[in-house]
């Protein structure tokens, strides 16, 4: 007979059968497993009763804020109505107005819309997609795909060989071949070489970061490749935003070679950049999109990817056929739970509401310059980096060892035992990245930076 879970030790319980995601998990053998049992609004609470604020949108996810009890409602109602019925050769109402409402937020010619039940899936959905849109279409050499380094974008064996972050990769080798990267925008970072009087132009940055995705193009033969994936802001890293024109020269290059671009907006979709797709916000035209996360709040998974009516074409001719689907995507409950969601985006006006408020956001902290070990603060929209050195002045980095006994060895366990969930993350240059609720208000930037303030004067102490 199981044990009522009321009656048991969660914490225990979670380390002897919850394999957390990208978790040492020896780390929790002989120490609580942080538990989380309520949100409400920006703030959740563990099973102790403990309040957090919740810096990070549980995983830049819920973008509505927590306890929303239309969400909830909105599930419910369809579960009642129709639990599950699957996308292949049928359609169900929910997904129907679920991929025409995408459609008509898309920029463009974007009118097609493939679900999935997450981020990964969308992005392994279009790079399957572009590598049969050009079989069908003649051109069956052009398979391969540039990325950035350091970018991130999902695990399953395709998105995980775009993905720009040799340590994630490095456990599941070999991936799928045909996968080359290119710099990313954090001219924080540049190349010394670019510098004029020790600054960089972010024009003339932003040009040459374009121009490196054509000479990879041009160095792998672009009657091999495919397409480029990019983020509208990267998040591995800490938050590279694209430098003034970057986007609009990256489209006439694609254009040039007849390579797709796809922008991969899994986080920067759904308002956390103040629009409804991150294309929007910089100007760009993408052939594809891919989206997951803030498209629910996080109440309901689901996952889709947007795709050009001229992408489309040859797929809706005769007998070919798009190989390719998930058992849950376009999921009933989900779908109904996005529009609900979305509902809330247009009622709320919670695009406007970041819009107005991201100057606010990023100034608050800005005030966090004048510690020793900020380097840079980086970002756009609800959606943060904070760059920690250890010199200000030559930008000097920590090695392995600093990084394992300050980010990991206190950093982390810090923020959040000082009530702020957020992410200390070393993927790159170690970075702690911010990307609240949508719902924030200058209350809740207050709360992070006198939080983040006094921890980090604490890390600095340990340096």
């Amino acid at each position: 007979m199981t044990a009522d879970p009321a009656q048991k030790d969660l914490s225990k319980t979670a380390y002897d059968h919850l394999w957390m995601h990208f978790t040492r998990m020896s780390s929790y053998e002989n120490s609580p497993v942080p538990t989380i049992v309520r949100g409400e609004g920006t703030y959740v609470w563990d099973d102790k009763g403990k309040k957090y604020l919740d810096g990070l949108a549980g995983l830049f996810v819920v973008q509505a804020g927590h306890g929303r009890e239309e969400l909830a409602e909105a599930a419910a109602k369809q579960a009642k109505e129709l639990a599950f019925f699957p996308v292949w050769s049928y359609a169900h109402p929910k997904a129907v107005e679920l991929a025409e409402r995408l459609a008509n937020y898309a920029p463009g010619d974007l009118n097609k819309v493939f679900f999935s039940t997450g981020g990964g899936e969308a992005v392994e959905t279009a790079w399957k997609l572009a590598k049969q849109y050009f079989k069908l279409t003649g051109k069956p050499t052009k398979y391969k795909v540039i990325s950035r380094a350091v970018a991130y974008h999902g695990t399953p064996q395709g998105a995980l060989s775009i993905t720009g972050l040799p340590g994630l990769k490095a456990p599941f080798e070999p991936l799928v071949p045909g996968t080359h990267k290119a710099p990313n925008t954090n001219i924080y970072r540049a190349p010394a070489f670019l510098e004029r009087d020790g600054v960089v132009d972010p024009e003339a940055y932003g040009r040459w970061c374009a121009d490196e995705i054509e000479v990879a193009i041009l160095n792998e033969g672009a009657d091999t490749v495919a397409a480029v994936f990019v983020e509208p802001v990267q998040n591995a890293g800490g938050c590279f935003p694209p430098p003034p024109g970057y986007f609009q020269r990256l489209r006439e290059i694609c254009d040039r070679h007849d390579v797709l671009l796809v922008s991969d907006e899994v986080i920067c979709a759904f308002g956390r950049l103040g629009t409804m797709f991150g294309a929007d916000k910089f100007g760009y035209q993408p052939d594809m999109i891919t989206c997951a996360k803030g498209m629910t709040s996080g109440y309901s998974p689901i996952g889709a990817t947007i795709i050009s009516d001229r992408l489309a074409e040859p797929f809706y001719k005769g007998d070919n056929t798009f190989l390719h689907g998930y058992t849950f995507g376009g999921h009933p409950v989900s779908s109904a739970v996005a529009l609900a969601n979305l509902d809330i985006f247009e009622r709320e006006g919670l695009n406007q509401h970041v819009l107005d408020n991201e100057s606010k956001f990023l100034g608050t902290l800005n005030k966090l310059r004048d510690l020793p070990i900020v380097g840079d603060v980086r970002g756009n929209g609800y959606f943060y980096g904070i760059e920690l050195v250890k010199d200000k002045v030559t930008k000097e980095s920590f090695n392995d060892d600093e990084i394992e006994r300050v980010l990991y060895g206190f950093l982390s366990k810090a923020l959040f035992d000082n009530g702020l969930y957020c992410r200390a993350d070393d993927r790159g240059d170690p970075v702690i990245q911010l990307a609240p609720p949508l719902i924030s208000d200058q209350s809740t930037f207050d709360e992070i930076e006198q939080i983040l303030r006094s921890t980090l004067v604490d890390a600095w102490a340990k340096i």
